[in-house]
């Protein structure tokens, strides 16, 4: 039989709600703990508490309240990037060991991205999982830097307005923000400008991306095959992340360089543009909604992983006491 470990979700909204039903179904090294909100009616906590799940609606401090809580290893923050600050704060006091993964842009811990660094972060106390579109593109424009130098990496994040709630509306700016650091860090790109756009076309478009990425030259087949692996790698865990179309190379030369502000006025080199989709699993969001289901997908991923680290140090420690 499989251990698992106990994880909390901070958020009955939207994507708390699609995450905790991704753990109850298809958690193969978690099991849901707690789930955390502030509105007792929303639609979150009612489907927790019908689902057996330990429920409160008295925020992170109603949490550490619970008997559960002592038994929580992990913890999903997706709230706001400004309630995460006081989330990671409060539970750091009681639990310094207690590990959260923030599905907001505050960015408090290293950025992860699981098929670009996961394994670099797994022992970390905190985790931010970027933005639905970072973890759409970033993948994309790591695929590249594996290959060439990215000078440049541009990614524009389209989804539906009806996919985008109050949290994601309040973060704009932090998702531009957050994203356009991590297109640099995570990604690799020398500088990184990340562009979201609130599509409200009836019936509602699924999630769509695009990536620029301007590169030294180099071979394009192996560019392409590099990308191709990766969108198979994303794919294994997002099931309905996809490439719209192949792949576009174009060569600038020298001759005619491009000016990129801030970046450069006499730009040369190789411009791959990819085109995404992301279509949802319509656990509890709808099909559309990509970009929820992106997100939650990622932060189960990671914590997967993290769960994993878990159970091997104490299986460890139970043998060297043994």
């Amino acid at each position: 039989m499989v251990k698992k470990i106990k994880v909390a979700i901070i958020g009955s909204g939207n994507i708390g709600t699609d995450l905790m039903i991704k753990v109850l179904r298809h958690g193969e090294h978690l099991e849901m703990g707690a789930m955390v909100g502030i509105d007792p009616a929303s639609d979150g906590l009612a489907r927790a508490a019908r689902m057996g799940v330990a429920i409160t609606h008295e925020g992170v401090e109603g949490l550490t309240r619970l008997p559960v809580f002592e038994d929580i290893d992990i913890v999903f923050d997706a709230t706001s990037a400004s309630a995460h600050v006081r989330n990671d704060k409060f539970l750091r006091e009681l639990r310094p060991d207690i590990r959260l993964v923030d599905l907001t842009p505050a960015a408090i811990g290293p950025y992860c991205v699981p098929v670009v660094n996961l394994d670099d972060h797994v022992k970390a106390l905190n985790v931010n999982m970027v933005t639905c579109g970072g973890q759409a593109t970033i993948p994309i424009v790591a695929a590249v830097s594996r290959v060439a130098k990215v000078h440049y990496g541009e990614i524009i994040a389209s989804i539906s307005s009806k996919s985008a709630g109050p949290g994601t509306r309040a973060n704009i700016d932090e998702f531009t923000e957050t994203t356009s650091m991590a297109i640099e860090a995570v990604g690799g790109a020398t500088k990184g400008k990340a562009i979201i756009v609130l599509n409200p076309a009836e019936p509602p478009l699924i999630m769509r991306d695009t990536v620029y990425c301007l590169s030294d030259l180099a071979d394009e087949t192996a560019i392409a095959a590099s990308i191709e692996q990766t969108v198979a790698a994303v794919r294994s865990y997002v099931p309905g992340y996809r490439l719209k179309q192949q792949v576009q190379f174009d060569r600038i030369s020298p001759d005619s360089p491009i000016n990129i502000p801030g970046v450069g006025s006499r730009m040369s080199g190789l411009k791959t543009s990819v085109f995404l989709e992301v279509e949802g699993a319509a656990h509890y969001l709808p099909a559309y909604a990509g970009n929820l289901d992106i997100m939650t997908s990622a932060a189960k991923a990671c914590a997967e992983r993290m769960a994993q680290d878990i159970l091997a140090a104490r299986s460890i420690q139970s043998g060297v006491a043994a």
